[in-house]
């Protein structure tokens, strides 16, 4: 007697995926994701070739793509490779930064509302920028330094607070909001009783803003935007064990603790090298996450999504800033306050109707 034949057919959960195994990661990589991003970075670079062709000046298409060769003419040469390119490139990895950032905190809060904006982290890293700036007087690498470790103690201080029994995200929000609210105060403080000349520098660049970015701000900020953005890349499996709760979480092999501190100084690096050169530019890491998230219609926070969008989001963000009231170019955080803004309010409209 001969058994019947079992048939297997493979489980369909209604998304394509395609299957990736290498030395650096093993699974499955959704393809709709793929697309998504395909389509973000595409139109990221759309926008970047547009920004590095208009402005006083005015550059050919062709003549954009020929400087990269270095076959350009002269002065188009000069315009695009050393006044207009930091600018863009900042953009891009700038948006990325804070995009992964945003999705860090969000993932951490498991909360819409958790992003660097909102938790503060972002004004720790301009008060500190600001007492270097105002008190100190020191140049590029001490505001650079000055942003990176008020984030840092920023960060520190909201963990502290908010820990009991572990960090929970609504606690985290909640006390992020209190301790922002009071570096706020204390750096409107700083700027009043500065001299009118640094108060107004320190107001302008508060407001955060690419103008005059060049090659020497430009290429430190890459290069730590670069190395943090892998190892969060690398941190992106137990980020995700995480958002199942800490019991599911260490049950599969993720100490949840040290994890959530390891993402927490990862996240605040990724904010405070940005805000080290552009200031604090507001809510390109509270969007980017969601916006990115409905696109890909994912059921938790995608990091490498979130980056491109945040990419996308500020290089947009700072050609209109360029050319909305040309020749005045405005602060690109002025651009993203006024896109943020509407973001906000549609997504706490949502939050109170889910309620």
């Amino acid at each position: 007697m001969t058994r019947p034949k079992t048939v297997t057919n493979p489980i369909d959960f209604g998304r394509a995926a395609l299957p990736v195994r290498n030395r650096v990661f093993s699974g499955l990589v959704d393809v709709r994701s793929i697309l998504v991003c395909i389509l973000l970075l595409l139109a990221a670079l759309t926008v970047s070739v547009v920004s590095l062709a208009t402005g006083d000046y005015e550059v050919t298409v062709p003549q954009v793509l020929q400087a990269f060769t270095g076959d350009a003419p002269g002065l188009a040469q000069t315009i695009v490779m050393e006044w207009r390119l930091p600018r863009v490139l900042g953009a891009l990895l700038f948006g990325a930064a804070l995009g992964m950032g945003g999705a860090i905190f969000q993932s951490m809060t498991r909360n819409p509302l958790g992003s660097p904006d909102i938790i503060g982290f972002n004004t720790g890293a301009y008060t500190g920028a600001l007492v270097v700036m105002l008190t100190v007087g020191g140049g590029y690498l001490g505001v650079a330094a000055g942003a990176l470790v008020g984030g840092i103690l920023t960060a520190i201080a909201v963990y502290l607070l908010a820990y009991r029994r572990g960090s929970q995200g609504f606690r985290l929000i909640i006390v992020g909001i209190g301790i922002s609210a009071m570096l706020a105060a204390f750096n409107h403080w700083l700027i009043l009783q500065a001299e009118l000349e640094a108060a107004l520098a320190a107001a302008v660049w508060g407001a955060g803003s690419l103008n005059g970015i060049t090659w020497e701000q430009a290429a430190p900020a890459a290069v730590v935007v670069v190395v943090l953005g892998a190892a969060t890349l690398g941190a992106a499996r137990r980020m995700q064990l995480l958002e199942m709760g800490d019991d599911a979480a260490r049950a599969l092999g993720v100490r949840a603790e040290p994890t959530r501190l390891l993402l927490l100084v990862l996240g605040v690096g990724l904010t405070a090298a940005v805000t080290a050169v552009a200031g604090p530019i507001a809510f390109v890491a509270l969007a980017a996450p969601q916006l990115a998230r409905r696109l890909v219609r994912s059921a938790g926070i995608t990091l490498v999504p979130s980056a491109v969008m945040g990419a996308f989001l500020l290089a947009a963000s700072d050609l209109a800033a360029q050319r909305l009231f040309a020749p005045i170019q405005l602060p690109v955080g002025v651009v993203t306050v006024c896109i943020g803004g509407i973001y906000l309010v549609w997504l706490l409209a949502r939050e109170a109707r889910k309620s």
